[in-house]
């Protein structure tokens, strides 16, 4: 195949569902491979998810919990896509603008890794207290 097929192959629009969901596969194995902060929040969640099956979560706090971790996780996602397309367009050199929208996007990662926290500790410190 020639190198120019390749390339007008990877421009086209995805021709089917699997091929939309392999793409989106492979951006969360990008992301899992690259991202120390993707997968910080990934082990969190795991976490999260351990503690709700230990402590036998109310389905609305399921909700709550799942809800919030997996926020964080598409926030963090989002925040990678923005660093990387102004990585790109900068050239990975300085700009006002660039530090900009990286310093926005991290800041909504923060935002909801905030939100996260606050709801754990809704629901998991009532738990620990009745625990001990």
């Amino acid at each position: 195949m020639d190198l120019r097929d390749k390339t007008h192959e990877q421009t086209e629009k995805n021709k089917s569902f699997i091929q939309s969901v392999d793409f989106a596969v492979t951006g969360w194995k990008t992301a899992f491979h690259d991202e120390r902060n993707f997968r910080s929040h990934l082990m969190t969640t795991v976490a999260a998810i351990l503690a709700g099956l230990f402590f036998r979560l109310a389905m609305y706090e399921w909700f709550w919990l799942l809800g919030s971790c997996f926020l964080v996780l598409f926030a963090e996602l989002i925040n990678t896509a923005f660093e990387n397309v102004v990585d790109m367009v900068t050239d990975h050199h300085f700009h006002p603008v660039g530090k900009k929208v990286k310093d926005i996007a991290a800041g909504a990662v923060l935002l909801t890794a905030c939100f996260a926290f606050l709801i754990g500790c809704l629901i998991f410190i009532p738990k620990i207290i009745a625990w001990f």
